[in-house]
């Protein structure tokens, strides 16, 4: 067999790979926007999870909790349910929306029409 028709399976996985983080990028790039802070933070690690704390209403500390197994699993539920309602959204669409489907969930955040109202100190 040549080259030229064998098929390898970890290049489609690939490519879907970098499919999916270019749409998590933008997504994140334009919710950040919105929120008014700075959409290029959405390719810096770790600090991209501080922003995204910060869209929510958090405390920048929360970053600590997401290192702790379990308690991750909680912080991001609630963090989504925060940036849903930040965004006038339900809660239904916070877990569905943005916790379990989140690239989609953000991607609608970022193109529809929802406004950023700044969640109130904790």
């Amino acid at each position: 067999m040549n080259q030229e028709t064998s098929f390898n399976p970890a290049l489609g996985f690939g490519s879907g790979g970098v499919v999916v983080t270019v749409l998590t990028i933008v997504a994140l790039w334009l919710v950040f926007a919105k929120a008014g802070y700075p959409g290029w933070a959405a390719i810096i690690p770790i600090y991209n999870v501080y922003v995204w704390l910060k869209v929510a209403g958090r405390s920048g500390w929360w970053l600590l909790l997401l290192l702790v197994p379990l308690v991750n699993l909680v912080v991001v539920i609630v963090v989504s349910l925060d940036i849903a309602r930040a965004f006038g959204k339900s809660g239904v669409f916070g877990f569905f929306g943005l916790f379990l489907f989140s690239i989609i969930g953000y991607l609608i955040l970022g193109f529809g029409r929802a406004r950023y109202t700044a969640p109130g100190p904790r």
